[in-house]
Parts: C-alpha cells; sequence; structure tokens
C-alpha cells in the first residue's frame, strides 16, 4: 500500500513538475432545427422537449474535456419557423447544454434570419444559461470585452475565434456585430489571442460550397492563410456534408501541428439527401510534454447519422453511424457511411476514424 502510494505521488508531482498534461476537444458541426424538428418537439402551445436527441451521442460529447458545437440557428421568441429563416425555441439550447456543449459558436449565414433583434435574442438565451458563445455580438462593446477568449482545459490555454463568409444577403443593423471573414480582422485577432496567454489557438469558420464534399480553391486559400499565421486548429462547417481532414505538420512552421477540417457536416437537422444526413464529431488531444509546450498530439473522428422522429417520445436522434438499426434507416445510414468513408479514405491527411 505504501509503495502503491509513492509511485501515485510521483506521478502526481511528475505531472506537475514535468508538465505531462492532456486535454480533449470534440468539435460537431451545424445544430439546426428545421420546421419538422420543431413539430417533433411540441409539448404544447408554445413549451419543447429535445431532451432526447443527443442520448446516443452524449456519452462522446460529455467525456471530452471541452466541446463545441455551431448554432446555426436564431433562439427567439415565437413564431418558431425552421428553413429558410430559421428561429428555434430555447429548449434547443437547453438539449444541447445539457449534451454537454462547452461553446456555442453563432458566426454563420443564418444568424440575422430574424436580424437584430434575432441576435441578440440569442444571446440573452445563452447568456442566461452561463454558455459560452462566440461569433456575434449585441455591439462593438461586448466583442471588445468578449475577445480575446481563452479557455483553460487541463492547464492548456487555447483561444477560439468564429468567422463566417456572410449572412445570406443581411446586413447587421441597430449596432449588432457578426464576424465575417476578414483577413486584417482575423490577423488581429489571431495575434490578440497569443498576446492575451493562448498557447493554441483554433478558428472556427463557415465556409465553402454547400453540398461539395471536396473543399473550393477559397477555402484552401484561406486555410493557407491561417496556417501561415501559425494557426493550430482550423474547424470549418457550413456545407451540410463533410469534407476532408488533415492533422499534419504545418507547412510555414516545422515545430507545429495543424489540424484543418474542410468541413464537419451536419450535427443535427431535417436534410434529406445522403450526404446531408449526418456529420462527423472529431476529437482532439492537446498535451504539455516535459518541455512545457502546449501542442496538438493526435485528432480522429466518429461519424454521426441522423434518425428522423415525430414526437418528444420519438424525437430525432443523433447517432453513431455504426449503431443505426432502424428499419428504413439503417440502408440510409450505410449510403452516407460510404460515400463519406470514401472521402476520408482518398483525401484525409493523418487521421483515422475512431471505431
Amino acid at each position: 500500500m505504501f509503495v502503491s502510494l509513492l509511485i501515485t505521488l510521483f506521478v502526481t508531482l511528475s505531472s506537475a513538475v514535468f508538465g505531462y498534461d492532456e486535454a480533449e476537444i470534440v468539435f460537431v458541426g451545424d445544430a439546426m432545427q428545421h420546421q419538422s424538428q420543431i413539430d417533433a418537439g411540441r409539448t404544447g402551445k408554445s413549451s419543447y422537449d429535445f431532451s432526447t436527441c443527443f442520448d446516443d451521442v452524449v456519452e462522446y460529447i460529455g467525456r471530452a474535456d471541452f466541446a463545441v458545437v455551431n448554432l446555426e440557428t436564431p433562439i427567439g421568441p415565437p413564431p418558431h419557423t425552421g428553413y429558410p429563416s430559421f428561429n428555434a425555441p430555447s429548449e434547443f439550447v437547453d438539449a444541447l447544454k445539457d449534451a454537454g456543449f462547452d461553446l456555442f459558436l453563432t458566426a454563420n449565414n443564418h444568424t440575422l434570419d430574424r436580424g437584430a433583434r434575432g441576435l441578440r435574442s440569442t444571446i440573452r438565451e445563452l447568456d442566461a444559461r452561463g454558455l459560452a458563445h462566440l461569433g456575434t455580438y449585441g455591439n462593438d462593446s461586448s466583442r471588445h470585452d468578449a475577445l480575446p477568449m481563452i479557455f483553460d482545459i487541463n492547464g492548456i490555454k487555447v483561444g477560439f475565434l468564429n468567422y463566417t463568409y456572410g449572412t445570406n444577403g443581411v446586413e447587421p443593423r441597430d449596432g449588432v456585430v457578426v464576424d465575417y471573414i476578414d483577413r486584417a480582422t482575423i490577423k488581429a485577432d489571431v495575434e490578440a489571442s497569443r498576446k492575451a496567454g493562448a498557447e493554441l489557438v483554433a478558428v472556427c469558420i463557415h465556409w465553402g460550397d454547400e453540398y461539395r464534399l471536396l473543399p473550393n480553391a477559397s477555402q484552401k486559400h484561406t486555410a493557407d492563410f491561417l496556417e501561415a499565421m501559425g494557426v493550430d486548429m482550423i474547424i470549418g462547417a457550413h456545407p451540410h456534408v463533410i469534407q476532408p481532414i488533415e492533422f499534419r505538420t504545418n507547412r510555414y512552421m516545422p515545430d507545429k501541428k495543424v489540424l484543418l477540417v474542410y468541413s464537419l457536416g451536419n450535427f443535427i437537422s431535417n436534410m434529406k439527401t445522403t450526404d446531408t444526413r449526418g456529420g462527423a464529431l472529431v476529437r482532439v488531444l492537446l498535451e504539455r510534454g516535459d518541455d512545457r509546450k502546449a501542442r496538438l498530439k493526435l485528432a480522429d473522428y466518429r461519424l454521426l447519422f441522423v434518425i428522423p422522429g415525430t414526437s418528444p417520445k420519438n424525437n430525432y436522434r443523433v447517432m453513431p453511424v455504426d449503431s443505426v438499426k432502424a428499419d428504413g434507416w439503417r440502408q440510409k445510414s450505410i449510403d452516407f457511411s460510404r460515400r463519406a468513408r470514401d472521402i476520408y479514405e482518398r483525401h484525409n491527411i493523418g487521421v483515422s476514424e475512431t471505431r
């Protein structure tokens, strides 16, 4: 017993002194609310329940040290509607919070679907639940106060940033701020994050062409710009389908690794084509070695699939793709995974699937 205690004490002290820290972050794609999802969650005239939607994946989210989701809908008062002008009930946020998400990304092309009022309502609902959010702000002062946004994740300081290519032609009004993809702004924000103590920086970015399984030239050029600045994690969304993942040495800084996810696909939605039925959960493991430097250690992914529902007791469910057994959906999940795995096998670099 005494020897066991000595070993435990030695390991603990070694970790503290030499810095063998590790942290796990997971990223998922677009959390959407189409009209059929809203209808399925309805429990009364103005009440909803989405609490079972994430039961099958909560273990992967909850056991991570930090989890990030793209909230691709405003959260506001009735009327609650799906595409093309999204506005989801606050119970959707409750379900995502209960699933274990720590950071909600709000810079996307639908963030102004309900204008400045909808943007501010979303922020209020997230703030009321004590949830961190990034990418949109009620005014310039709020952005100044929020950034740099740095989280201490198991002793590793990680800065997060979030930008979108656009907002479907709707301009910000009444003083609200949306972080658009602008190289001068991004450069200043990354530098500010580093200066404020971020050891690693993650840029979560809404970009690309919808429904295309490979990145376009603009994505590649922007990724190259971010990599040249030393951004450690480049996490993409918007295409509503998966796109390739790269985990490799930074081409400009050989002592650094970079994780590049061109698109995570959908986390939950009611999109109906084969490629839009699901997406990927990407996990990245961070470490601090005996040189006291924080770095990326490894990255992998897990494919997820969405099964539609019709009521709160039989609601939409996000599931690991290989666990889908329901009649009528098993073959669809196989078709989705076959196409996704084909893309990953042909184009991924240094990233494999967790089975």
